[in-house]
Formats: C-alpha cells, sequence, structure tokens
C-alpha cells in the first residue's frame, strides 16, 4: 500500500533522526521508501532553503517568508511527492504543511484561515496519512541544537526569541487535537530508541490496517 508519513516537531526535537531509523526500519522488512524533506527536497527546492533557513543574519518579512515555504511545497508535491506514491512508494518526509501553521501561523501570527487556505493550494489538498509530531520542552530542543553547533550552522529559526518557540509548541499541539486521527504525540524527551520503537508500533499498524 501507499502512504505519505510526515515527521513533525520543533527544533532539536529529533525528528530528522527517526525519520532515518524508521527508513531503515521499512526498507529491512522490503518495503520501497522515499525520505524527503521541506524545505529542500527538490533542486529548487534546495535553492529555496538557503533563503529560509541558511542565510546569516538576512531579515524575512512574514508574508515572504510563508509564501517560500508554500512555492517549495507546491513544487515538491507535483516534482516528488505525488509521482511517488503513483508509483507506490511509502513517502517519509522531515516537515510538510503542518510545519507553515506551526512556524508562520501560530509562530509568525499570519492569520490561520489564510494559511490554510494557501496550504490547500500549494498541496493541491494532499495531505499526510499519518504524521508522527516528535514533542519536547522548547528548553530541551534548543539545547540539543546547540549542541550540534559544530555540525552546521544556526539557523534563523533558532535564534528566535524562546517565546516564538512555544508558541509554535503549542500551535502543534493544538492541531494535534483537532486531528487526533492523523497526527500522533510523541514524547521526544525520551531516549531516542524508545520513540523509534513506538514509531514501528504505529506505523505497523497502520500498514496493517490498510
Amino acid at each position: 500500500m501507499t502512504l505519505f508519513i510526515s515527521f513533525e516537531g520543533g527544533d532539536g526535537s529529533g525528528k530528522t533522526t527517526q525519520l532515518r531509523l524508521l527508513e531503515e526500519y521499512l526498507c529491512g522488512q522490503g518495503r520501497t521508501c522515499l525520505s524527503t524533506r521541506e524545505p529542500g527536497g527538490t533542486a529548487l527546492g534546495q535553492m529555496i532553503r538557503r533563503v529560509l533557513v541558511e542565510v546569516g543574519g538576512s531579515e524575512l518579512a512574514s508574508p515572504t517568508e510563508l509564501f517560500l515555504y508554500l512555492a517549495d511545497r507546491s513544487h515538491h508535491v507535483q516534482e516528488i511527492i505525488q509521482p511517488a506514491l503513483s508509483h507506490g512508494k511509502l513517502i517519509l518526509c522531515d516537515r510538510f504543511a503542518d510545519s507553515t501553521l506551526a512556524y508562520q501561523g501560530f509562530g509568525r501570527g499570519v492569520d490561520l484561515k489564510l494559511v490554510r487556505q494557501l496550504n490547500q493550494i500549494a498541496s493541491r489538498g494532499m495531505q499526510p496519512d499519518l504524521t508522527l509530531l516528535l514533542d519536547s520542552p522548547v528548553e530541551l530542543g534548543l539545547a540539543r541544537t546547540r549542541d550540534r553547533g559544530g555540525e552546521q550552522r544556526e539557523d534563523r529559526f533558532e535564534r528566535e526569541e524562546l517565546e516564538f518557540h512555544e508558541r509554535v509548541r503549542r500551535g502543534y499541539l493544538k492541531l494535534a487535537e483537532e486531528e487526533p486521527g492523523r497526527i500522533y504525540v510523541l514524547d521526544a524527551s525520551l531516549p531516542i530508541q524508545d520513540v523509534h520503537e513506538r514509531i514501528r508500533r504505529i506505523v505497523d499498524q497502520k500498514l496493517a490496517s490498510g
């Protein structure tokens, strides 16, 4: 069966690590997976990512930031996600539309109704079958990003005030309350292997029910 799984969470939540572990597990079962990310899942997306995430201290107005994410998503869905699903692959995506609601909607304060409408256009009405929300206290996530500082530069979001990240976290949890059948909240403060085992059980159940 085809299955579109997204991984969501604040900075330092460990979603990228968990995505890689799940990919190894599923491939070990003989399933065909495609791992991708937003922004940056396409060549165009990599260019957009450099503007959004990696460019020094550049300031972006909230609407500009929003439309860049939406442009990345529109191209990503057309070039990567839809073709992969049509070929029966399992999609593992590091962030999708929920990130835009959490960061630009709840975090930046852009009108949520507008963000939802634009998300629908950019994603062509597509949404994940399953979303794994890695949740942990903001202070823990930010400490993790500082610990990995030798591996990559601090991005614009990691430099935001603590309250911004708290709003993002509250936003994610609000989304999970609204869609409990799709969004599963996992305690990302637990050991990595414990979180992975919980994810495996959720995904196995989802695949079996499909």
